[in-house]
This record gives structure tokens, C-alpha cells and sequence, in this order.
């Protein structure tokens, strides 16, 4: 309903008796991050961070088999907070999250604070939305979906109106509650050292596309896919992507946004949340720290 209400204001303010597409675009965004900023002036080097951040988490979106396709990078500041975000849209509509799919996400959730400690050989606050949301999710597969060797099918938290909120509290004692927080522990750091290996592996791509974006400040999944894509051919990078040309296959692939490019090192098999699927995902970083379980990866000062 929100959606719908911001479209319909964005159609007025724009002067049209009907919502058009663009409308809807622009209004799930809106509702994701806030409204563009563009009056909010990032350092040179802030918006570097920013840019990395942001490619660290959609490459590594690409570069795995089990996550959704990339819709949008942007680092335009946004009203709540974000300095940028990537979205990404699922191809269809989903209702169970497995666990690969899960381990994929947490990877790709840590990617943006991998991306900086590479890059920059330092990280920010920026990514404390990615941390906060990694762990929760991490603690779930733990306590509520039986994905923990150690803990194996046992039901460790009740979740209270689920409906209303679904506050979660756990039903163990101190002792096991500390052995949670060790396996939640684990499971981040096997996450977080998935991301570094797939960002060192691809650092050329990380630097190509991180340094369009900088100029650009928004591109498109389609894309962040066909550069991603002659990077791996080992093309150079027109300032016009409509001179950049593909073979057919890979045209195919660039026109379809698919994600799910293999990570050489990973052809033939690929093993690696959110808490449940979700219409639209969008990892954000803010610009305080403070991906929403609209999965907006926003960045922040701090980042989200």
C-alpha cells in the first residue's frame, strides 16, 4: 500500500493522471531508502568507500549460483540515512529460502565490509546494518531452522506474535546460549572469508566497476552485468556502454540481468538471508550507522 500511495504521489507531482511504471520504480525505492538526496556532498573519498562497498556486495551476488539477479546500484544519498544501496529482484516469487541460499546471502550481506578491508585495507561503520541483519540471520538458521550441525533439529527460540513483530526468545539456558553466540560466530566468519576470496579473486572487476559507478552514480543490473561481462573477457570499458559489444551468448546473458554468473574457481560446483524471501532486496549502507527486511544494502558514515 505504501508503494502504491508514493507512486500515485510521484505521478501528481509530476503532473500525470495515472501511475506509470517509472512511478512504481521509483516510489519501492522511496519506500526502501527514503527520497534522493542529491543536496548531500560526499568527500571524494566517501564516495569511493561508498562505490566499493556497494560493487563488493553486488559482484558477489553475481559471482555466486543461488542468489537473486542485481536490479540496481546506486550511491546517491537517500533521505533515511543511506549514501547507497543495491537492489536486487527475484525472478520469481518464493516462500522457502534453502539452506545454500541462506549461506549465499550472508556472504553476499559481508561482502560490501569485505570490499573495504581489500580496497582500502581498513573498513568503516558503514557496515553495521550488513553485520546486524547477517547475525540475525545466521542466529536463525541456528535456533529456528535446524540448519546447525551442532544443534542439529533442536528448537532453540519461540518466536512471540509472529505477526505482529515476531520477537524471538530463546528457550536454553546461559551455557548453550553462549555456545549460539559461538556457532553464530562461525558461521559469519566462514561467510566473511567466502566474500574476501571471491572479491581478491575478482579484483579487476571490483576496480572497473567501482570506477564507473563513481562517475556514473547509478547503473543499471543489465549494466553492471555487461561490464562485469567484458571485464571477463578482458575488454576495455567505452564511455558509452552501447559501443561495448558482446558476443551473442554473453549479450543474451547481459540482456536477461542473470546473476548468477559461476566463480571461475567454482564452475562445476557451488556450494553457499534474510529471514524470509522477499518481493524486492536491497543491501543499503547509511550514512549513520543505524540491504529492512527488503534485504537494501544501504551504505552509511557508519554503514548500515
Amino acid at each position: 500500500a505504501n508503494i502504491i500511495n508514493e507512486a500515485a504521489l510521484l505521478a501528481v507531482r509530476n503532473g500525470r493522471n495515472a501511475v506509470s511504471q517509472s512511478d512504481l520504480f521509483e516510489s519501492v525505492e522511496v519506500v526502501i531508502a527514503g527520497k534522493a538526496k542529491k543536496d548531500r556532498v560526499l568527500s571524494a573519498e566517501e564516495r569511493r568507500i561508498v562505490s566499493y562497498h556497494e560493487v563488493g556486495h553486488a559482484l558477489v551476488a553475481a559471482l555466486q549460483k543461488n542468489t537473486e539477479p542485481v536490479q540496481k546500484i546506486t550511491i546517491i544519498p537517500r533521505t533515511m540515512g543511506a549514501l547507497g544501496y543495491v537492489m536486487q529482484v527475484p525472478e520469481e516469487e518464493k516462500y522457502l529460502m534453502s539452506e545454500k541460499q541462506i549461506r549465499e546471502e550472508l556472504v553476499t550481506m559481508l561482502a560490501g565490509r569485505a570490499a573495504e578491508s581489500i580496497v582500502f585495507d581498513s573498513v568503516t561503520t558503514g557496515a553495521s546494518n550488513d553485520i546486524e541483519q547477517a547475525t540475525k540471520l545466521a542466529r536463525a538458521m541456528i535456533t529456528q531452522y535446524g540448519m546447525s550441525e551442532k544443534f542439529g533439529l533442536i528448537g532453540l527460540t519461540t518466536v512471540e506474535d509472529q505477526y505482529l513483530g515476531g520477537r524471538a526468545t530463546l528457550n536454553c539456558g546461559e551455557a548453550t546460549a553462549a555456545e549460539i553466540d559461538q556457532e553464530v560466530m562461525k558461521i559469519l566468519k566462514a561467510a566473511y572469508d567466502q566474500a574476501l576470496a571471491l572479491l581478491a579473486d575478482n579484483r579487476d572487476c571490483l576496480d572497473k566497476i567501482a570506477a564507473f559507478l563513481i562517475e556514473r552514480e547509478t547503473i543499471t543490473g543489465k549494466e553492471f552485468m555487461k561490464i562485469l561481462r567484458a571485464v571477463q573477457q578482458g575488454m576495455d570499458i567505452p564511455e558509452n556502454l552501447d559501443d561495448l559489444v558482446l558476443s551473442e551468448d554473453e549479450k543474451e546473458v547481459s540482456n536477461k540481468q542473470e546473476a548468477n554468473v559461476s566463480n571461475p574457481a567454482e564452475n562445476d560446483s557451488q556450494p553457499d538471508g534474510q529471514d524470509e524471501p522477499t518481493l524486492v532486496e536491497a543491501k543499503t549502507d547509511n550514512g549513520a550507522s543505524s540491504e529492512s527486511d527488503i534485504n537494501v544494502s544501504l551504505e552509511t558514515k557508519a554503514e548500515d
